[in-house]
């Protein structure tokens, strides 16, 4: 898990925050089954939070789980947190 994007291509992205207990959960589930991936704090990071919203359509729910660009998962086990606009 690295903070910031390397000059790569990131297979595995997770946008969430630290104040939202899903995206917690989705973390530990990624570390659990060993995956590699970046993690993005769009309550801190405007830059990553818009990124996240354009990925995701619009939608402002978090965790959002992106591999290789595509978004896979919005939430965490049907539940989720909201994010203000940027």
């Amino acid at each position: 898990m690295k903070p910031e994007r390397e000059s790569q291509a990131v297979e595995v992205e997770l946008y969430g925050g630290a104040g939202c207990q899903y995206t917690a959960e989705l973390r530990e589930q990624l570390l659990w089954e060993g995956r590699d991936f970046v993690e993005y704090d769009v309550e801190i990071d405007v830059e990553a939070r818009r990124r996240m919203i354009d990925l995701a359509n619009g939608q402002r729910t978090i965790p959002v789980l992106v591999e290789r660009g595509r978004v896979v998962q919005i939430g965490w086990q049907g539940r989720g947190c909201t994010v203000a606009e940027p």
